[in-house]
């Protein structure tokens, strides 16, 4: 045995120079937890030396990087199993990680024929797993679109597709390490086109030549190259010919993702188990749906969430939020949800209101409710604990039912948030779901608000651990500390070794907002009885179960403005399209410019808030010139127009696992002019936005993929497509729409609707309606809805009733727009009557035609 390890050893630390012989792109770092001289590198069995010119070690080739062929683990007892196979892993020496795992089982499921799931966990001991409910395979898949293999010794996994051979993991490139705080992976990449693994301020495809991603949920405002809200280990690659794939890492440690121009990408997390999912697509609609499939479709919000809502820090009374609303009616801007931040609140305190600057807070609501609005206002997770006992009712019960995050010595660990010194709910415990709901059944109780908005949820905390420290121990310093701000994981949250119901704040700290959100949900779901709305800064994996997601506190700036669009898609790729940024801006000053052209992105957010910080210039919508209200208010107005059409997309994304707002390459994968796109972004597949992102411009210039694109906001046919246009910016004209506009979503949906019709050159079109109460539980899932689809075709448009209900009772077409009739029509009938004063433009090619027939019957309307 001594001879045997002599031998390993003197292999590792004298390669060979052909082992060495390694381009600088292809690289992978043998010292990840520390920088390594020639000596300490050597002792490790790998090789050293500058990749080129250069300025030494840092961002870019590492100097210490493993030989081709280093052994790790290898491959023994290779077992069919029901669902797939399994097999032993040895470790074929110790590695230099301390509590190194010497034998791994390794575990692939064929789950379906676009699925594969593999773990890689300790047969010896149980390790924390996430607690996230994930289907469960049955038996293994007959048919698949994947292959896979196994490279015995060094192990190795390979992954490819059955038609054509692709490779899409190849775990062979580098070794894999397992020890009780540090796991590694690393894999081949088939292209550069990498999208996903947020968040963090970034373009939509994220840079493959050294990029370190770090997941750690973190309270930081947007910046480049920082760990920020939440976490979502999953991405999404494009291949050469339009392919897509998709790998889902389900863990919630700390963790690097390292991206090399290989390309390759590394996987790097300080604890759990190695559990991945592989999507195959083979389309990028699909991979999403397939990753949702896993972690969960979205949850259906309710009809008034889709609307505009209004928030700022500095709402210091009832009479100022009054006010605002009032301000609000009298300039006639459409206005859904009024909002409060922790002005409303005794000291700052959850659950309370200040008795004298809100003294009339509950009629407040009440008179909102009466004009048709909805109410909202922000609870933090933070428990104020300095009070006598007996005076704060949420920390004193608290307390009886045990449901604080605990520190070493067993007893609520005491961090400092806005009231002053907190303990922390753990959401991991189902005592605290229940004290949660009774906390918010009391406030709702004296205050019957709409919604929640639950923030600070990372959990941040603004002293380092707690306010006594916290323990030197290995999970407090890990052998091995991601990217994260600051170096430290106790860097603004609560000590890693803190103790939750499930397990230590080490594993669990990146659930901490999903956790909240989950008890949130359910909370207000028995409160009200009707879907709950709750809007969450931090996130997991899943988070779009039950809660939207807003970008936090951006800066008002022309940079931010351009970043909110790929935050959008990208979490609606990650299942959660209720997700907006802050309509100009959060932190500083706007100017007007900026305000009007966020205001006009901000209508095709999935979710519309305009909120600002304290103590910055004031941007309500009628804070400004009347030519920039006017400009506003069309935004508005269109956006509120839209809302059935946005309204059925969501029910599309909850009940088929589809996008809201998605990037073009979703639409049009087979052209790779798409791919980067993230200047632009879609409703839909049938809705091209193409905003205007810097100070002065009138025209902005987009990529229109191949097809017939028509103008909604005016007469203009863009054409077949198939490159860059430049467009006009939103202006004044008339555009057609589907609804009325009106200034609540609850007027709106009484009034007449329009159906707008964009014809193919073959004279085709499809489209469809999803119509409910707008705020019921489950109508989805109980059948109470209507669902109409729209066929436009050879001189004819109609409607079939897929499934009928009174919610469209009393609902009017009143027009419909024709976009593409290429010849003047002689006659138009609608129901067989014939339609006298329809009109058509030469020009534009456009028919319009008003009607008045009732939605929940079926109509024929022809053209000849």
């Amino acid at each position: 045995l001594f001879l045997l390890v002599q031998m390993v050893l003197r292999d590792r630390v004298c390669p060979g120079a052909a082992g060495c012989q390694v381009p600088p792109g292809e690289r992978f770092d043998c010292g990840p937890e520390r920088l390594l001289g020639r000596a300490g590198c050597e002792a490790r069995g790998c090789c050293y030396g500058p990749p080129g010119p250069g300025p030494g070690p840092g961002p870019g080739p590492p100097w210490c990087f493993f030989p081709r062929g280093y052994r790790s683990y290898r491959a023994e007892n290779l077992t069919a199993t029901a669902t797939g196979f399994t097999a032993r892993l040895r470790r074929v020496a110790a590695s230099f990680l301390p509590g190194d795992v010497g034998d791994l089982r390794l575990d692939v499921a064929m789950e379906t024929p676009t699925r594969l799931r593999f773990t890689l966990r300790d047969p010896a001991r149980q390790r924390y797993e996430v607690p996230l409910a994930t289907p469960r395979a049955s038996g293994r898949a007959a048919s698949t679109l994947y292959g896979v293999r196994v490279s015995p010794d060094p192990f190795g996994l390979l992954v490819y597709r059955q038609r054509g051979g692709r490779v899409l993991l190849n775990t062979t490139v580098a070794p894999l390490f397992f020890a009780d705080q540090f796991l590694q992976i690393s894999t081949s990449l088939p292209s550069r086109f990498i999208s996903g693994l947020g968040e963090h301020l970034t373009p939509l495809v994220l840079d493959t030549t050294w990029t370190r991603v770090t997941l750690w949920n973190r309270d930081m405002a947007p910046a480049p190259q920082v760990n920020l809200y939440g976490s979502h280990p999953f991405y999404l690659g494009m291949e050469d010919d339009g392919s897509a794939h998709g790998v889902f890492l389900l863990n919630s440690n700390a963790m690097d993702v390292l991206l090399q121009p290989s390309p390759a990408l590394t996987w790097r997390t300080t604890g759990g188990i190695l559990d991945f999912y592989v999507f195959l697509g083979p389309d990028p609609k699909s991979v999403v749906r397939q990753y949702l499939d896993v972690v969960g479709f979205p949850f259906m919000p309710p009809y008034w969430g889709l609307g505009f809502h209004l928030c700022r820090w500095g709402y210091s009374s009832t009479d100022i939020t009054r006010q605002v609303v009032a301000n609000m009616t009298a300039a006639r801007f459409p206005l859904d949800v009024q909002w409060n931040d922790l002005d409303y609140a005794d000291a700052k305190r959850d659950f309370t209101f200040n008795k004298k600057s809100f003294k009339d807070y509950p009629e407040m609501v009440q008179d909102f409710h009466r004009r048709g609005l909805r109410y909202i206002m922000i609870v933090d997770p933070g428990i104020s604990s300095s009070g006598p006992p007996g005076t704060y009712k949420p920390y004193d019960e608290g307390l009886k039912r045990g449901v604080f995050i605990r520190n070493a010595t067993g007893q609520p660990l005491i961090g400092k948030v806005w009231p002053g010194p907190t303990a922390f709910p753990d959401f991991t415990n189902p005592e605290t779901h229940e004290w949660w709901h009774d906390m918010v059944k009391d406030f709702h109780d004296q205050v019957p608000f709409d919604g929640m908005w639950i923030d600070m949820n990372e959990p941040s905390n603004f002293v380092e651990g707690s306010q006594d420290g916290c323990p030197n121990n290995s999970l407090e310093q890990p052998p091995y500390v991601p990217g994260v701000f600051g170096g430290r994981l106790q860097g603004g949250t609560i000590c890693a070794s803190s103790q939750q119901y499930l397990s230590s704040h080490y594993n669990l700290h990146s659930l901490y907002g999903l956790t909240q959100a989950v008890a949130s949900h359910d909370a207000l779901l028995r409160v009200r009885g009707k879907r709950p709305f709750v809007i969450s800064r931090s996130t997991f994996a899943g988070h779009g179960r039950y809660a939207g997601h807003w970008t936090g506190d951006v800066g008002s700036n022309w940079e931010q403005l351009y970043y909110s669009i790929p935050e959008v898609l990208l979490f609606n790729l990650f299942g959660v399209p209720l997700v907006g940024a802050d309509i100009c801006g959060f932190a500083g000053d706007t100017s007007e410019e900026l305000c009007v052209r966020w205001t006009q992105l901000g209508a095709f957010y999935p979710f519309m808030r305009n909120h600002n910080d304290h103590g910055a210039r004031p941007q309500e919508p009628y804070a400004f010139s009347p030519a920039a209200q006017a400009a506003m208010r069309k935004a508005l107005c269109l956006r509120y127009s839209l809302l059935p059409f946005l309204y059925t997309l969501f029910h599309r994304a909850h009940s088929a696992g589809e996008t809201v707002a998605r990037p073009l390459f979703l639409e049009f994968p087979k052209d790779p002019n798409t791919w980067a796109v993230d200047r632009q972004l879609m409703w839909g597949g049938g809705l091209l936005i193409t905003p205007v992102l810097q100070p002065g411009i009138t025209k902005v210039s987009g990529y229109f993929p191949a097809g017939t694109w028509y103008s909604l906001a005016g007469p203009v046919v863009h054409g077949r497509g198939g490159g860059t246009v430049a467009v006009a910016a939103l202006g004044a004209e008339p555009h057609p729409a589907p609804q009325e506009p009106a200034f609540s979503t609850a007027e709106s949906r009484g009034k007449g609707m329009a159906l707008v019709v964009a014809l193919t050159p073959d004279g085709f079109a499809r489209g469809e309606l999803f119509w409910d109460d707008g705020e019921s539980w489950q109508t989805f899932e109980k059948g109470d809805y209507t669902e109409i689809l729209f066929l436009a075709t050879h001189g004819a448009v109609l409607s079939q009733l897929l499934r009928a209900s009174a919610h469209l009772d009393g609902v009017l077409l009143e027009a419909v727009t024709v976009l593409g009739v290429t010849s003047p029509p002689r006659q138009v009938l609608a129901n067989g009557a014939l339609v006298g004063d329809f009109s058509y433009r030469n020009d534009t090619q456009v028919l319009r035609v008003p009607v008045s027939l009732p939605m929940w019957e079926r109509f024929v309307i022809t053209w000849s």
